[in-house]
Formats: C-alpha cells, structure tokens, sequence
C-alpha cells in the first residue's frame, strides 16, 4: 500500500500544479478511497478554465530530459490505471484511478 500512496501523492501533484499553473485560478481536489475488497482511490481536480489541457506536447514531442515541466499528463497516463478529462459547468475536472493492485 505504501507504494499505491507514493503514486497518488506524485499525481494528485502533478494534477493540481497543472490546474493552478494553467488556469490562473484556484482547483479543488477530491480523494474518494471505495471500500475492500476491490479498493479503489480516485482522485479529482476540478479547476475554472473550460480549455482541455493537450495529453502530449505538439507534434508527439516530449520534453527534454533535463526539463523541469511538461511530464504532468504523460506521468498521469503512464501510472494511473484509468485517467481522464471531463468538461463540468465552467471548467473541467482531470481524474485518475489507483486500485490496491497497483501497489
């Protein structure tokens, strides 16, 4: 279970840095952990800016090695078991799901 924290610590940060960096506004964030056996924690960020952010940087290209910024969605795609954009009232809501499988 350690393991599972550490990953949601890493994206819920990436997740809510992105809202507050993109949108010039504030975020709210929501943890929901489901109950055993088939525990889940899904984690969302809703923020005020209604533009879906791009998964990936334009043209398919990635960020440098030594870049200090970029990687937030491309972290989120890479360790979540599920992911995903959702457009709600004036903004949006990015979320992701863990499951104690991932731990």
């Amino acid at each position: 279970m350690p393991a599972l924290a550490d990953t949601a610590e890493l994206l819920a940060t990436e997740i809510v840095t992105n809202a507050l960096q993109h949108t010039g506004g504030g975020a709210v964030l929501t943890a929901t952990l489901s109950p055993e056996p088939a525990r889940r924690l899904r984690v969302e960020v809703h923020d005020t800016l209604g533009r879906r952010p791009p998964p990936r940087l334009p043209g398919g290209a990635r960020p440098a090695d030594d870049a200090t910024s970029g990687r937030g969605l491309l972290l989120v795609e890479a360790l979540a078991d599920t992911w995903g954009i959702q457009a709600r009232g004036a903004g949006k809501t990015v979320w992701f799901e863990l499951g104690s499988a991932a731990a």
